[in-house]
């Protein structure tokens, strides 16, 4: 009788090898030809060698011990003194350090050039395909930057620290770092997304405040990411002016003690938990303030139009992630005699993923060259000022959305293997919710995209003159273009109600002409035949319901060549 030793009562077959070794950037038809076009092919070089270091075991490990091993909250020393000290594990500072090596916290400000914000988000892009959480304060970080920027006495102090590539994890005052990260709490928790309801208050130190001074805070923020930053930008009211102002809030007071920001619990949160978010009291917190009294929200709004690009980037990626994890195991597993990527139904939801991918990308990047022609409003198109005004929230409100969906199919093609936590999916689907709740929920940029259009019409017309111009040789994106016009030229009580659907729209015709200039005719086809020709509701909704007479192999190839 055949003995068989521990553990040895069966070969293990069929199934996927881990996906590692192969190169994020080279391997992305769309990405690679993005950042030619959008004029970053100078940073080529470094997005290959990034590219290939993503996806290095080592790497990779890295993102799951972050994920495994969450930060904690060390309130008290062993001698009873109040600290709150963020732990957290080797593996999410090597991330850190790995992000700012490669400049993603301020390449645009600090190497300013053509393209450097297409290949900053380029980086990014790629890095948020293998772990997400370490993104968060270099977001915050990179969307600080220009606000900062306008306060040149304080700006001059932190420059250097806000463009090094070395990353410093110790926690001390920003006098003794070589490096700085800066966070944003904007919520509290009468408010939420109604930072206009805010309460917490600053009061002048020997009355005199305004534009520079010293303020001391007293309140609290519900919502306070990274609280380990070396400083956060927080809104408050001060005694003179109801309205809320902006000010800068240092982990260290100027004497080099700790600043009265007294973090009272870390969030318990579904998905991003390598990343520590917080709940914070302010007692008398040092803090200077920036902007003009009583316009801290439009301050801040411009932080937070940068952050809102990033919600965009990170949900693309987490798509694009997911997706190739989809088609490697299709390609490797078997059922019913052949393999999953060889079967006519998983080429089908395979194919249907690609085509929502690849609109993914070249949206961010086209919102990248937006955001870098913009930068300077006075000069700036009225086009481009649409795409970031207008196309920039819409799509915050579509892909993040979209990813929700689009992790969970993915998820399923590997079955119960894509439903435990020893593999990248359910971390994917986990993480994929938060950008669509974190810097203003779906609502709230419907809302916006409505109010951008009323205050820039001009803008507005300018963007879809253009579209329009790709769309005469498309009828079915030309109708649909007609039919949004129509929704907006609708009686004003009802634009509200339909701003979801109006937002949704604008996404697909953007992404959908962005296809028809710069992708393969057959993905560009079929994308608008699916997602906005007539009929096109038996389709597009649940992944896998594309026509069966595309070439859905080839799409599939395109996407992830084997």
């Amino acid at each position: 009788m055949e003995r068989h030793g521990f553990g040895q009562t069966h070969e293990v077959t069929n199934q996927a090898p881990p996906l590692a070794d192969y190169n994020l950037f080279s391997s992305d038809a769309a990405l690679s030809a993005a950042v030619d076009r959008d004029g970053a092919s100078w940073h080529r070089e470094a997005l290959l060698r990034h590219g290939a270091t993503l996806t290095t075991p080592d790497t990779l490990a890295l993102a799951e011990l972050a994920n495994r091993h969450t930060p904690e909250l060390v309130t008290h020393s062993p001698r009873g003194e109040r600290i709150d000290a963020l732990e957290f594990h080797p593996a999410w500072h090597e991330l850190l350090a790995l992000l700012r090596r490669e400049g993603l916290h301020a390449l645009p400000f600090a190497e300013p050039r053509s393209g450097a914000m297409a290949a900053r988000c380029a980086g990014y892009f790629m890095h948020a395909q293998i772990e997400s959480g370490s993104l968060c304060p270099l977001t915050m970080t990179f969307a600080s930057i220009p606000v900062l920027q306008r306060e040149s006495t304080l700006f001059d102090t932190l420059r250097d620290q806000l463009y090094t590539r070395e990353h410093d994890p110790r926690d001390v005052p920003l006098t003794q770092k070589r490096s700085a990260m800066i966070g944003m709490g904007m919520t509290e928790k009468q408010g939420g997304s109604d930072v206009r309801s805010n309460r917490t208050r600053a009061h002048a130190f020997d009355g005199a405040g305004g534009r520079g001074g010293a303020y001391r805070l007293v309140g609290h923020k519900w919502f306070f990411s990274a609280p380990q930053c070396d400083a956060h930008l927080v809104l408050a009211r001060t005694d003179t002016h109801e309205g809320l102002s902006c000010f800068f809030v240092p982990r260290f007071a100027p004497d080099g003690s700790k600043n009265a920001v007294q973090i009272q619990r870390l969030k318990d949160k579904l998905g991003n938990r390598s990343n520590a978010s917080s709940e914070v009291e302010f007692l008398d917190a040092y803090g200077v303030m920036i902007g003009d009294e009583g316009r801290g929200v439009p301050t801040i709004i411009e932080m937070a139009s940068y952050t809102r690009l990033d919600c965009v980037i990170g949900s693309a990626a987490l798509m694009r992630a997911a997706l190739v994890q989809a088609v490697h195991h299709a390609r490797h597993r078997s059922a019913f005699g052949r393999h999953l990527a060889e079967q006519p139904l998983m080429r089908n939801v395979l194919a249907d993923l690609a085509l929502e991918s690849e609109a993914a990308t070249v949206l961010f990047m086209r919102l990248a060259r937006a955001f870098e022609e913009s930068a300077d409003a006075s000069s700036a198109s009225s086009a481009e000022r649409a795409w970031r005004r207008i196309a920039t929230p819409a799509a915050k409100y579509w892909v993040c959305k979209r990813a929700l969906e689009f992790t969970g199919e993915a998820m399923e093609v590997w079955g119960g293997n894509g439903y435990v936590e020893t593999g990248p999916m359910a971390r994917f689907y986990r993480e994929a919710p938060v950008n669509s709740i974190w810097e203003g929920s779906g609502n709230v940029m419907c809302l916006d995209v409505l109010r951008a259009m009323e205050r820039e019409p001009q803008a507005a017309q300018a963007l879809f003159a253009a579209w329009q111009d790709v769309a005469r040789a498309h009828p079915a994106l030309g109708a649909a273009l007609a039919r949004l016009a129509a929704t907006l030229n609708g009686p004003a009580e009802q634009r509200e109600a339909s701003a979801r659907r109006i937002a949704q729209q604008i996404v697909l015709i953007a992404q959908a002409t962005l296809l028809a200039q710069h992708a393969p005719a057959e993905v560009a086809d079929e994308f608008i035949a699916t997602r906005l020709a007539d009929g096109c509701g038996e389709s597009g909704r649940v992944y896998g319901t594309l026509p069966a007479t595309f070439d859905h192999a080839a799409i599939v190839k395109r996407a992830f060549p084997a």
